[in-house]
């Protein structure tokens, strides 16, 4: 855990509990327990609730879950309950980078960290609450709840010294009730909030296995404004502005075939900042056609989702001052024509 003494539990329990086998993920074993908190919501259930349909397919309303949606893609809707890190035996600061707590530092999920009209739910400081945690796949473990501080700022991607330094609950092996595998499958508790809070926070989850190494991490947006546990944002088409897209020609990057031969081909990609002030990190993204596959990328990052690709900087070259470029490069093999792909590029 981040190096602070957990608090006395609150609730303990004893259960045994159904193991579950279930899809893997990028980031987990094929035997995992799968979550996150309903009650509060996370940001990653309330935008799957916002995006389903009587289809069956999930299409994103709330502005901030489509631009999550648009950087991690469709896969982080499907898999909401898998934002995991499967080596963190309960670490948090100094593991989980600062900015990246709502992703939990897993790739498939960063556009869970950004800043946005995320849906919320109200509620009222110091009341009690009855909590709910989403059993996709049932292990026993620890749940340690922490909320920010007073003057949090939601227009910043989350820090750890934005929360609180001590849990203000942790519960102790929960029993779980309902299907295990379904929505109905859930840990649940009863607990108070912190009092004299007010305006808008967050409520960061951390479950942590006692079975393996396997921790979840969450965020859940709330609003204490003497609320009873109302959900707002869901299911609603606001399309505000996102706070967390950068301004129009924030960056730009294009896009330049360098080489191809029968079977594959090279490219370099070129960032470009055109504003006045220095950028702190980029990121290219795109859609991978089908009849290719990335086999390569060097002077950058790449993270995969399903057919979505994203690039983002180096450790070393994503500082990138007025003016000024950075690019890099990739192989891929490739069938059929070979074609510039649209490319988005944002900074953090």
């Amino acid at each position: 855990m981040r190096p602070r003494k957990a608090m006395t539990a609150i609730l303990a329990v004893v259960t045994t509990m159904a193991a579950c086998l279930v899809t893997a993920t990028l980031n987990a074993p094929s035997a995992s327990a799968h979550g996150a908190l309903m009650k509060p919501g996370s940001r990653t259930f309330f935008c799957w609730q916002d995006g389903l349909t009587p289809q069956g397919n999930i299409v994103a309303k709330n502005s901030a879950c489509k631009a999550a949606v648009a950087q991690s893609g469709e896969n982080s809707l499907y898999n909401w309950f898998s934002v995991l890190r499967s080596d963190g035996a309960g670490r948090t600061e100094g593991f989980i980078p600062d900015g990246q707590l709502c992703s939990g530092g897993n790739p498939n999920f960063t556009g869970y960290d950004r800043t946005g009209n995320w849906p919320v739910t109200h509620l009222t400081a110091g009341a009690s609450f009855g909590f709910s945690y989403n059993a996709w796949a049932a292990h026993p473990g620890w749940f340690y709840l922490y909320v920010t501080k007073d003057g949090y700022d939601p227009s910043r991607a989350l820090r750890w010294d934005d929360l609180e330094d001590q849990p203000f609950l942790t519960v102790d092996h929960p029993q779980v009730s309902g299907n295990v595998g379904s929505v109905d499958g859930q840990y649940k508790w009863t607990g108070n909030f912190p009092s004299a809070k007010s305006g808008k926070h967050v409520v960061y989850s951390v479950w942590k296995r006692s079975d393996s190494t396997e921790t979840f991490y969450g965020c859940s947006d709330v609003v204490f404004d003497g609320g009873n546990g109302e959900v707002t944002g869901v299911g609603v088409v606001d399309d505000p502005p996102d706070p967390g897209e950068p301004p129009n020609g924030a960056c730009t990057a294009k896009w330049a075939t360098t080489g191809n031969w029968g079977g594959g081909y090279q490219a370099e990609v070129t960032v470009t900042n055109p504003g006045t002030t220095t950028l702190s990190g980029w990121r290219v993204g795109w859609t991978v056609p089908a009849e290719q596959t990335i086999t390569s990328v060097w002077n950058g990052t790449l993270t995969l989702d399903g057919a979505r690709a994203t690039v983002g900087n180096a450790g070393w070259n994503g500082s990138l001052p007025a003016g000024t470029t950075r690019s890099f490069g990739l192989t891929a093999n490739a069938t059929g024509t070979i074609a510039a792909p649209e490319l988005t590029c944002s900074s953090p």
